[in-house]
């Protein structure tokens, strides 16, 4: 294909990771951001086989495996007794797969510096809301109806509450998710919690409490943990009219060893608010303009896959445009490439959601005593191991990746700090 003029709305991991491939495949890119001051969201994240694969054919895998924490299983257990819900492990599946747990700043900083190095142009504060169709050109307005790019082709890569998707002609119908949840990232000196895992309390489903190691956000800073407590949305302002020291006082008679983190949180302005959402754009595509991450497919976090499967979109895409001979052929294989993985993960996260976010007491008995026994018994351990790993269905071939030989980085990461 020709090179392209290309912008990228949206400059978070998935956008990033988008301009980096383009960029690199000869495109002319440049990224196009709302704030003044790119900057991540959130607080930690799981990267699987399938999103660390994507950094490693960006050249960027020993730098975020240098920042974050090796996580070699989930294990939630029953607040009240104490009983194992869960305890999915990655070496159930062979070929020696892992998790790394990051921390959001982490990640975008490993792949801003990335485009900062290769010379990708980010234009900060520009507050885009529409694109029109004009000949072979997409042309991007902000909120004032003014001009501000004009491309070969605009990715979206602006999040699951996108304005240009919400008025594309693919527009997908939104489902708000009930339960949300509050994060922070706190100080993991001293805390009672396990360094290889994602550890989870759960009373019933109407209550999970979790943490996760999520290393460092730059070399020489002390490792944090992320810290998630599962709540109704509608819920969050009768929480907080109860008060903070209430708050914890729940949340210590579930899980003592969370005592240490709660005594670093004096406000609710620590605490941020995360709000899910399903979506999904059918086709990821409008003319010249194309979805990727939360524009494209959104879900509830259950088996946290949302920056992994934003990365396998960017490289997707880019497979996409450099093996096709025009821009129409290149937008339906991304399509192609991207559907039967994004479609099997969204049923398995919606389909898992109710089972540790809900309020029926009978689906969370069937959890502990039913899933919980059948999730030991082969091939039960292999086929969950997958699932977290997100490489139930093969997501690499379609987006152009080899995945990557973890064994060969087994013995480097068994002796991280």
């Amino acid at each position: 294909m020709k090179q392209l003029d290309i912008g990228v709305a949206g400059a978070g991991p998935a956008g990033l990771a988008a301009a980096l491939f383009l960029s690199r495949a000869g495109h002319r890119v440049e990224i196009l951001e709302r704030f003044e001051a790119p900057a991540p969201v959130g607080s930690g994240l799981l990267m699987q086989p399938t999103g660390l694969t994507v950094l490693a054919a960006l050249g960027l895998f020993e730098t975020i495996q240098s920042l974050g924490s090796r996580i070699d299983r989930l294990h939630g257990a029953d607040a009240t007794s104490g009983r194992t819900v869960l305890d999915v492990r990655y070496d159930a599946a062979p070929g020696g797969r892992y998790g790394l747990a990051v921390q959001r700043a982490a990640l975008f900083n490993t792949l801003h510096d990335a485009v900062v190095v290769d010379g990708i142009r980010i234009r900060t504060g520009v507050n885009l809301a529409s694109v029109e169709t004009r000949g072979d050109r997409a042309v991007l307005k902000n909120a004032e109806g003014v001009e501000v790019g004009d491309y070969d082709l605009v990715i979206d890569a602006s999040g699951a509450r996108s304005v240009l998707a919400a008025k594309s002609v693919t527009a997908p119908a939104i489902r708000e998710m009930t339960y949300g949840a509050f994060w922070a990232t706190l100080d993991g000196q001293g805390g009672a919690y396990d360094r290889r895992a994602l550890s989870q309390r759960y009373d019933k489903a109407k209550v999970m409490i979790g943490l996760l190691p999520t290393g460092r956000a730059q070399v020489g800073e002390p490792h944090r943990v992320a810290f998630f407590w599962s709540l109704k949305v509608g819920d969050v302002d009768e929480v907080k009219a109860a008060g903070l020291d209430r708050w914890k006082t729940i949340i210590r008679n579930y899980w003592p060893d969370c005592v240490s983190f709660l005594d670093q949180i004096e406000d609710w302005d620590q605490l941020t608010l995360a709000r899910y959402a399903h979506r999904t754009a059918q086709p990821p595509f409008s003319e010249r303009l194309v979805f990727i991450g939360d524009s494209a497919h959104s879900t509830s976090p259950q088996l946290g896959q949302g920056a992994n499967m934003a990365l396998l979109d960017a490289a997707a895409l880019s497979h996409a445009l450099v093996s096709c001979a025009d821009l129409p052929s290149a937008l339906a294989a991304y399509a192609r490439a991207r559907r039967n993985h994004v479609r099997l993960f969204q049923l398995l996260s919606l389909a898992f959601t109710p089972f540790y976010q809900s309020d029926s007491s009978v689906i969370a008995w069937v959890r502990d005593r039913l899933v919980s026994t059948i999730a030991k018994v082969p091939p039960m351990p292999a086929l969950l191991a997958s699932i977290v790993a997100g490489t139930l269905i093969d997501p690499f071939g379609p987006a152009g990746l080899t995945e990557r030989k973890w064994q060969e980085d087994l013995s480097l990461l068994s002796g991280m700090a």
